[in-house]
């Protein structure tokens, strides 16, 4: 009776299944269901391949490993030795989860999901099953998930932190797009990526929100983080200033925006007959050239002559109304 190789248990969630005996003769009968591949692999290499169909296995439909055998051991090999590997061409729905970092080192957490299929079983079974060792769905899984992980935390290396977090959409298209040729050369089409969830810690969050507000430059941001944690270590440690709430003291260095200096303003009085805002510094006033008699911060009343506060709207001794 014939050797009958078929996958007769394939699940929904099945990829890949190893026929278990590797003693194949001449003649069997090799079944491969609909959306189904079957590779001959032996000696770490993918060679024939069939698609769905009944195949009589001969030395004419196996040409690869016909070759191979009769360089090792010439036509006397019967039965000969391969390993059938059946592929999945279904399309398959994964999850992937992961620790990153933006470009200002934000520690990310983020995960999603991707679909992919097996588009050419040759090279998948060359660089996964052989080169991975990955020979059961399991296995396949998990490689998959920790070759997209790390091709995630090397993508996401690249955006700040307020770019992943409201431009999800596009990064997430994006880091697709930048993938697709790595899954090519598995002989993988990735078909769809997306990320479904994201966060970073307290610290950051809370810094993510002073950007958002459009109020607040990433300068500002980062002078009232080094503000509250000098102000949590000087608490801490008993250091000087006024304690406001727990861990907090005043620091007027760091919570004065730095900026060019400038200079105070300078002091104004009114010209007794003109009423022109003069300097008081001013000996006389340049729109009418009254002569101004000054003593610091005062001025004369111009009906009794007595030394009065410079602004003054009435004279303090006969009640003369300034100008």
């Amino acid at each position: 009776m014939a050797q009958v190789i078929e996958w007769k248990t394939a699940g929904a969630e099945d990829i890949v299944w190893r026929f278990p005996n590797e003693e194949i003769t001449w003649g069997s009968q090799l079944i491969v269901h609909e959306y189904e591949m079957a590779v001959f692999f032996r000696d770490g290499k993918a060679y024939d391949v069939f698609g769905p169909g009944r195949h009589t296995l001969t030395t004419l439909n196996l040409p690869l490993i016909t070759g191979l055998i009769t360089r090792i051991a010439g036509y006397g090999e019967k039965p000969f030795k391969a390993a059938v590997i059946f592929i999945s061409t279904k399309a398959f729905a994964g999850k992937f989860g992961t620790s990153a970092q933006t470009t200002e080192l934000a520690p990310l957490k983020v995960f999603g999901a991707f679909w992919f299929k097996i588009e050419n079983a040759q090279l998948f079974v060359n660089e996964v099953i052989g080169g991975q060792n990955a020979y059961t769905t399991g296995d396949v899984n998990n490689f998959l998930r920790g070759f997209l992980n790390e091709k995630i935390i090397d993508e996401l290396s690249h955006y700040d932190l307020v770019t992943v977090f409201t431009r999800l959409d596009e990064t997430s298209m994006v880091t697709k797009n930048s993938l697709i040729d790595y899954f090519k050369r598995l002989g993988i089409e990735l078909s769809d990526l997306r990320f479904e969830g994201i966060d970073t810690t307290p610290e950051y969050r809370e810094r993510l929100f002073w950007l958002r507000t459009g109020k607040t430059s990433p300068e500002e941001v980062l002078r009232m983080e080094t503000m509250k944690s000098a102000a949590e270590s000087l608490g801490k440690s008993g250091g000087g200033g006024a304690a406001i709430g727990t861990g907090m003291v005043l620091i007027p260095q760091i919570m004065t925006p730095q900026g060019p200096a400038q200079a105070p303003a300078a002091a104004l009085v009114i010209c007794p007959k003109c009423g022109s805002k003069v300097p008081a510094t001013s000996k006389f006033c340049p729109e009418c050239g009254t002569q101004l008699t000054q003593v610091t911060g005062t001025m004369n009343c111009p009906n009794c002559g007595k030394s009065i506060p410079a602004g003054s709207k009435f004279c303090p001794e006969c009640g003369t109304k300034i100008s």
